[in-house]
This record gives structure tokens, C-alpha cells and sequence, in this order.
């Protein structure tokens, strides 16, 4: 990314960080009018560490470069405070559009994001009140969820996202009650197969 962005003269690689921690003080320091951001981080959530950046009083604007489906995703990151949303696919080619577009005020979202949103403004409430709705999950619980769709127990779930194996459970436990599940085992099958299907189940 860095060598994509060094071949721009207007454009200046200023920083660059392997996790998030300590990211809130450098970007204090540094002061970047953009940041690029992926979700997949090895000591935090990405999407938690977007709320940290915008409580902390960050202004840059926070374009998140990941491998999730940018359908899942990318409402959450918007409504945590970021300004647009690449899938890493697609990051060689669209980086430096999407940079000068947060550098001009703007959203920055795929054609088909777009038209995904646009649908959804418009029909929202149909799915509404369905006791399997995932769009009554927090992000946390959403995170939570897509990982016990992808087979991890609780311990890989703490590890991966920065929390307590307790917490993980309190999770747990409020996604099964949301979702009207009455066994841990349900919500696993429930998790498993919208993971494998590709969220087919989404709303």
C-alpha cells in the first residue's frame, strides 16, 4: 500500500502500524488527514478501535481496507464514525480514488454498496420484529456471532478481539436470547450456516 501511494507527488505515506495498540497516540502525534484501516486486527477489534479514534477526537477520515464482505460490514463502520469502505481485493486498484475522495469530504463506498444501502433505506422495516434478525445484534455481539459461525470456542474468540472468555459468554448469551435461540447449540448451527452460505440469512 505504501508503494501504491508513493507513486502519487500529491500524496505522503506518513505512518504505519502492525496492530492497534498505541494507535490512538500516534495518530494524536501524526495528525493524518486520512487513515487506512483494517478490520482484522491481531490485538482489537478494528471497528472498536474506530469508536476509540473518534472519542479520542481524531479528525482524520478513516477509510477501512478488509476481507469481510463489505455487505456485512459496511454500515457498522460508517455508523462507528468511519468514511468509507474497500474490500482488499479490490484496495490496489481503488485506494487512491478512495483516498482523494475522503480528501474531498466524501463517502467512499463501492457501486454495489451504494445500491445495497440505497435498498435497504428504502425497505428497511419489511424484516423487522423476526426474532432471527441480526440487526438487532450490537457490533460486539455481531463480531461475537460471526466468529462462533466460524467454529471458534470462546478462548480464540477472547483472544481475537481483545476481551475476557467471560465476556465472550455474557456475548454469547445475549445473541442467543436476541436471536430467540433456546440452546447454545442452536445458535451454533444458526452462526455455522450463515457463515457457510454467505450470509444468505442477512437481512
Amino acid at each position: 500500500m505504501a508503494r501504491v501511494l508513493g507513486m502519487e507527488d500529491d500524496l505522503e505515506f506518513c505512518g504505519e502500524l502492525g496492530s492497534g495498540r498505541g494507535a490512538v497516540d500516534v495518530l494524536l502525534d501524526l495528525q493524518p488527514d486520512v487513515v487506512l484501516l483494517d478490520l482484522s486486527l491481531k490485538d482489537c477489534s478494528g471497528l472498536e478501535l474506530i469508536k476509540d479514534f473518534r472519542a479520542a477526537g481524531i479528525k482524520s477520515a478513516i477509510l477501512v481496507i478488509s476481507m469481510h464482505d463489505e455487505v456485512l460490514y459496511t454500515e457498522r463502520v460508517l455508523r462507528a464514525g468511519a468514511n468509507g469502505y474497500l474490500m482488499k481485493e479490490e484496495a490496489a486498484d481503488k485506494v487512491v480514488e478512495g483516498i482523494r475522495a475522503l480528501l474531498r469530504g466524501e463517502i467512499f463506498l463501492s457501486e454495489k454498496m451504494k445500491g445495497v444501502m440505497l435498498h435497504s433505506m428504502v425497505g428497511r422495516n419489511q424484516s423487522q420484529g423476526d426474532g432471527n434478525s441480526l440487526s438487532l445484534l450490537t457490533d460486539r455481539e455481531f463480531e461475537v456471532f460471526e466468529l462462533i459461525g466460524k467454529g471458534m470456542p470462546p478462548r480464540v474468540i477472547a483472544e481475537n478481539l481483545g476481551i475476557s472468555p467471560k465476556t465472550v459468554d455474557a456475548h454469547r448469551a445475549h445473541i442467543k436470547d436476541k436471536l430467540g435461540f433456546l440452546s447454545g447449540s442452536e445458535l451454533l448451527r444458526y452462526a455455522v450456516r450463515w457463515v457457510e452460505t454467505g450470509a444468505s440469512e442477512r437481512e
